[in-house]
């Protein structure tokens, strides 16, 4: 399921490795990239900063963040490693990690979810052959359920904590960055845990607080830009645009629409963890808008939620609109750069005409032979004449 949203990696090196992982997180994200959106639109609308505020409708923005996008991950990461068996399993050993959690576990259905499916898939392997006739359907549904239960549990007092731990600790060390004076360096911690889906915790748990608090002291904070700054994503999309693998070009425009103009960074982070190394980009980028920040004193008097260009302009302070949209703009053309260079300005890419896994003319592809008839030379041109009997 994963190739068909990620170009295919070859290769058995460490760099294959990192981008095959990529892609396969990746894969569990970009089959329901129609229920971000819809959250997305739906948050953007209806929360009480939104466009048009409805507080009924505003409700349906936590459940769907914490409950049903994080099973639906976890849903395609089971199917991806063992089909349907797979999917059912990884959803409910997902509900675990949700329960074991109070943030966003997106990161936690990533690990559970495949996880759950993997040892559903051995221990379909070991009762195969061990089944009588007419017990299949009795064995498979008590394995399964067995299998999805314990991994429940396991996501409740195990994978959930950890995950929580873990996402407490990178906002501590944000945290110290910013108590010792080093924004711009607070984007080498912010943007990985962005691209991991903890960007609201990063940004609601430690940058939100924070912010208010010098915000009522001084009537605006910088706090508020670190993580939400649209920028960074921008500049990525765009060099996926131009430069990217040509099957996912097509979908960057949308997404820069969904990213910039909605707010919702979650769209852009797949195309990170297709290629890891794109990391780079967005963590200089952030830096980058950071420190233009702070050299022109920009700052806003609330969080802009969702971090779209709209948002941020809505809550600017009064004369502060060169700083905020310098900060943007230059973060943009940096991760832009950065993403370009490290795409090789689409050297790399092949024309769709071309089958990436094609071998060169002339030939023959590992385990395959041909025909004698075309494997024999000729070594001149003259025909030769059979001898006589």
């Amino acid at each position: 399921m994963a190739d068909t949203y990620t170009p295919p990696v070859y290769g058995t090196g460490v760099k294959a490795t990192i981008q095959r992982l990529g892609g396969h997180l990746a894969g569990m994200i970009m089959p329901n990239i129609g229920a971000f959106i819809a959250w997305g639109l739906i948050t953007a609308l209806f929360i009480p900063t939104g466009w048009l505020p409805n507080k009924a409708l505003a409700e349906l923005v936590g459940p769907i963040i914490s409950t049903l996008l994080p099973i639906l991950i976890g849903y395609t990461g089971g199917r991806m490693v063992h089909g349907q068996r797979g999917a059912v399993v990884g959803a409910v050993a997902t509900m675990g990690v949700v329960v074991g959690a109070d943030i966003p576990m997106f990161l936690g259905a990533m690990i559970v979810g495949p996880l759950a499916a993997f040892i559903l898939k051995h221990v379909d392997r070991f009762t195969e052959d061990r089944t009588k006739s007419g017990f299949e359907m009795l064995v498979d549904n008590f394995t399964a359920g067995i299998v999805g239960g314990a991994m429940a549990i396991v996501g409740v007092w195990g994978i959930g904590p950890i995950v929580q731990a873990f996402t407490t600790a990178a906002g501590d060390g944000v945290e110290w960055l910013i108590n010792h004076s080093l924004l711009p360096l607070a984007s080498v911690l912010i943007e990985p845990a962005k691209v991991l889906f903890l960007n609201n915790a990063i940004n609601h748990g430690v940058l939100g607080p924070l912010g208010v608090a010098e915000a009522v002291k001084q009537g605006q904070s910088i706090l508020f830009m670190l993580e939400s700054n649209p920028g960074p994503g921008l500049g990525l999309l765009l060099a996926y645009f131009f430069f990217g693998p040509r099957a996912l070009r097509p979908s960057t425009p949308a997404a820069i629409i969904i990213h910039f103009f909605g707010g919702i960074h979650e769209i852009y982070f797949p195309y990170v963890l297709m290629k890891p190394r794109l990391i780079l980009a967005v963590m200089a980028g952030g830096a980058a808008g950071v420190f233009t920040f702070m050299i022109t004193g920009a700052g806003l008097v609330a969080t802009p939620s969702p971090g779209s260009i709209f948002a941020y302009l809505a809550v600017t302070p009064k004369g502060g609109w060169f700083g905020v949209l310098a900060g943007i703009i230059i973060a943009s053309a940096v991760s832009f750069a950065v993403a370009s260079a490290l795409l090789g300005f689409g050297r790399g890419e092949k024309e769709p005409a071309e089958d990436a896994g094609a071998a060169p003319a002339g030939t023959v592809p590992e385990g395959e032979t041909r025909p004698v008839a075309e494997t024999q030379t000729r070594t001149s041109s003259v025909p030769t004449v059979p001898k006589e009997a």
